[in-house]
């Protein structure tokens, strides 16, 4: 049986695992003693492949992956990402500086639209944030079951040197590195502008360079970066904000408010019927372990 411990599309952490599969599992089984019983949701949380995340970045060392496990655990009991909700972060998206596309890349990944001009002015760093938490959680939710990792494309259109922060940018490499890890395929940064270069250098000091390999520049004019998008994309559905065939992809705040609320819904349902499942010892969830529970048909690779 697989837990999806070797190099996916969808992770790119790990090429050629150095440990055989039966290694990566005994791995995984030991970063779970370690850490120890735990509550709730945060057992919930250390699924096998959620734990083999942690050990592909840190290059299978269980030592440092438990640290980094243990880390995240206590920022997800502080911070509880799981529990943020829509009405909670509205007034941050209202712009349209980020949200969840309505399509997914080729392979089912699912896709953050960023628009640095559309920053919220009267925002704060710490809730922006916690709306990119939001949306990371919910991009999540939404991958196709076969994909751990979502993708991210940034449009640069009218940006200024004012529409970014250096210090956003390191928190949100924090974020994504220490509790996120495995979770990010790519980065599309679609026509940066010129300036972009001299902040690009001082943000890549840093990043992983795992996650700095993820970034793709892409220039409408360049022939051969418009084809990572058509490797990527299904470009009839792509909207023509980056090169796409789909037409122009108008914000609507109200389509989104809809779309968020159901979502709000299905995570409120995921997670309060895991508890569930959690509390009843499910006899389903203890014959196929963590990653599926076909008993409550439960989906653990979207944690």
């Amino acid at each position: 049986m697989s837990f999806g411990l070797r190099k996916s599309a969808s992770n790119g952490w790990c090429r050629n695992p150095p440990i055989s599969e039966d290694q990566q599992q005994e791995k995984v089984e030991e970063v779970r003693r370690v850490v120890g019983p735990l509550p709730e949701k945060l057992s919930i949380y250390c699924s096998n492949a959620s734990i083999s995340r942690y050990l592909r970045a840190q290059n299978w060392d269980t030592k440092k992956a438990t640290k980094m496990l243990e880390q995240s655990l206590k920022w997800r009991l502080e911070y509880k990402p799981e529990e943020i909700r829509w009405d909670q972060v509205a007034s941050e998206a209202e712009t349209g500086n980020m949200y969840r596309a309505p399509y997914t890349d080729k392979q089912g990944r699912a896709v953050l639209v960023m628009r640095p001009i559309c920053q919220n002015s009267k925002s704060t760093i710490g809730s922006q944030i916690r709306y990119l938490v939001y949306c990371m959680e919910n991009a999540i939710m939404n991958l196709e079951p076969s994909q751990e990792a979502m993708a991210w494309l940034i449009d640069f259109r009218g940006c200024s040197l004012s529409n970014i922060s250096v210090k956003i940018a390191r928190e949100t490499a924090h974020i994504l590195q220490y509790y996120y890890p495995g979770r990010l395929s790519y980065v599309i940064l679609y026509n940066p502008p010129k300036f972009f270069e001299s902040f690009w250098r001082v943000v890549k000091r840093f990043l992983d360079p795992r996650i700095a390999n993820k970034v793709k520049f892409v220039c409408s004019e360049n022939q051969s970066s418009v084809k990572i998008m058509e490797d990527l994309f299904d470009m009839d559905k792509l909207d023509s904000a980056f090169g796409g065939r789909g037409g122009e992809l108008v914000f609507d705040i109200n389509r989104l408010v809809e779309r968020m609320r159901e979502d709000d819904k299905k995570m409120r349902s995921f997670w309060g019927n895991l508890n569930a499942c959690e509390a009843d010892k499910c006899s389903s969830c203890e014959a196929h372990g963590p990653e599926v529970c076909p008993g409550c048909n439960l989906a653990m690779a979207n944690i």
